[in-house]
């Protein structure tokens, strides 16, 4: 199998780990940060892109935690606006329009959602998702996202809601309010697109190294690979580790919340073209999503529940949650789902910074999503809170405590700095590959497709029923940090979202992975295209 060309700065693999590792033992970073998650990837590209000189280390695989188990939006926080909060509303819609309009437009595409306005419901109630929805398009314009991305609201027949999300029942339709937001086509494919632009920029990226200890100035971890013990030492390290920064940092209050989605297979909901929203009875503000995907499936979530005792990196889903979301979501369908049409669960744990008066209230639903920075002299700047959509404020809010601390004149340059892959609409259209890999890879599509035409086996789909092919997951062992067929499964390609799935995909991924990572320092599989690099400079 022929698969050399030249390695890209960007590609994070088990050779650029070893070089990682063996520079740091030697030398001290101006910047280390603690996790691989959305926020730990954005302070890296802040901080690096600032001119500063940084490391990054995560225990697991990158995006294994809660970054990798979204809802995988990027919204402007239509339910913060029905709750009143419209700091995070507004700060949200700010951070949607640099993500689809200059930071990631190949990752984040549009998409509609529908309001149903049932006949049995009070017509209070329907009024007030207008309104709603008209106030959100004015943050929308006022965030400066043209219409050419995020088309205006509409109001919607009966007729036309039901065509849109052909599962509601028609008999319940009064009519329907149609918003648009952003999705991505995978929240793990936005922490490694981050995660590589910084490893562009000359950070260095090492997985499966956990921090035991955290000073003000070093980090005490141990290689879990070796069991090798490290110091890593910083003029300034920041705590990005979401859920378990409180364990990192002694006088942090973090509740985990456990948001669950369940899968159904897209056919079984009529193949919608959009997204349908069901409110909470009780709750106001608070809805379930009916989400479409790109994959074939439909994601129903989420549950909003404290947890203290659950995995970070692999949250049971309690059968609680599938019942409340079951009882939710099939109040608005013609045919309601039961058990049998669900084929797959996921949950990831949000970690919320509770108020000092969150006592009045039980619910984490009740907890803002806003961000914390904690900078205290002598001890490491800890960032948690927040939300997938803002990543890069509160890395822009930590990295400028880092560069206070630092005497370091250098403003955030992020805002406009394209990931690897990003490029406008009509460069990504005339890509020459095909547009389901620019829908994943952006630019670097041309790389994953010139190794399908390098190998039929790597053209081949991995089983039947699915467009993944075998270059993708070579691709994700030798550019993307992949280094065992979970992560291969569960979030390179996210078949493991459906178990069934996954096991058909199984045999051959561990083909793959023996051949991705038995190349060699030297081996040479990539970048045929210098479009993607180009759009990280």
């Amino acid at each position: 199998m022929t698969t050399q060309q030249a390695e890209s700065p960007s590609w994070i693999n088990d050779a650029s780990r070893r070089r990682s590792l063996a520079h740091l033992a030697r030398h001290t970073v101006d910047v280390a940060v603690v996790g691989g998650g959305i926020t730990g990837a954005g302070v890296a590209l802040d901080a690096v892109s600032r001119g500063l000189s940084v490391a990054l280390i995560e225990s697991n695989d990158f995006a294994s935690g809660t970054s990798g188990y979204s809802s995988k939006l990027v919204h402007g926080g239509l339910r913060y606006l029905a709750r009143m909060d419209f700091g995070v509303a507004w700060e949200s819609a700010v951070e949607r329009r640099w993500l689809m309009s200059r930071i990631a437009p190949h990752l984040v595409r549009p998409l509609g959602f529908v309001i149903p306005d049932s006949r049995g419901a009070p017509a209070l109630g329907g009024l007030a998702a207008g309104a709603g929805v008209v106030l959100y398009d004015v943050l929308r314009r006022f965030s400066g996202l043209g219409s050419n991305v995020l088309p205006r609201p509409q109001l919607l027949s009966s007729q036309a809601t039901a065509a849109l999300a052909p599962a509601l029942n028609p008999g319940q339709l009064r009519r329907g309010f149609l918003y648009w937001d952003g999705q991505l086509v995978d929240d793990a494919r936005l922490v490694l697109g981050v995660l590589r632009t910084a490893a562009a920029h000359g950070a260095h990226m090492v997985r499966d190294v956990k921090a035991t200890a955290l000073g003000a100035t070093s980090i005490d971890a141990v290689d879990t690979r070796t069991g090798a013990q490290l110091q890593i030492k910083a003029r300034t390290v920041v705590n990005a580790s979401g859920v378990w920064a409180a364990e990192l940092e002694r006088n942090l209050a973090v509740t985990p919340s456990r948001g669950t989605h369940l899968v159904v297979r897209s056919e079984r909901l009529g193949n919608p073209h959009a997204a349908h929203t069901v409110a909470v009875p009780g709750h106001f503000g608070r809805y379930v999503f009916v989400l479409p995907q790109a994959t074939g499936v439909v994601y129903i979530g989420l549950t909003d529940e404290e947890d203290r005792l659950a995995d970070g990196h692999r949250p049971q889903v309690p059968e609680h949650d599938v019942d409340f979301l079951l009882d939710v979501v099939n109040t608005t369908l013609a045919v309601p789902l039961t058990r049998a049409d669900i084929v797959g669960t996921f949950a990831g744990l949000r970690p919320l910074v509770r108020a000092a008066d969150a006592g009045k209230s039980s619910e984490t639903a009740d907890i803002s999503r806003r961000h914390l920075v904690r900078d205290v002299p002598g001890e490491p700047i800890t960032v948690v809170g927040g939300k997938l959509t803002t990543y890069r404020r509160m890395a822009q809010d930590a990295v400028d405590a880092a560069t206070a601390r630092l005497a370091v004149d250098q403003l955030s340059r992020t805002r406009t700095l394209p990931l690897v892959g990003a490029a406008p609409r009509e460069e990504l259209d005339a890509v020459d590959a095909p547009a389901r890999l620019v829908a994943k890879y952006g630019t670097e599509a041309v790389t994953v497709y010139r190794l399908q035409q390098q190998d039929a086996r790597l053209a081949r789909p991995l089983f039947e029923g699915t467009e993944i092919t075998g270059a993708e997951l070579l691709f994700g062992v030798r550019a993307e940090g992949a280094s065992s067929v979970e992560d291969l499964l569960e979030r390179r390609t996210r078949l493991a979202l459906v178990p069934d799935d996954a096991a058909k995909a199984r045999a051959t991924a561990e083909e793959i992975l023996e051949l991705g990572t038995g190349m060699g320092d030297d081996s040479d599989i990539t970048a045929g295209s210098t479009a993607g690099e180009g759009s990280a400079e």
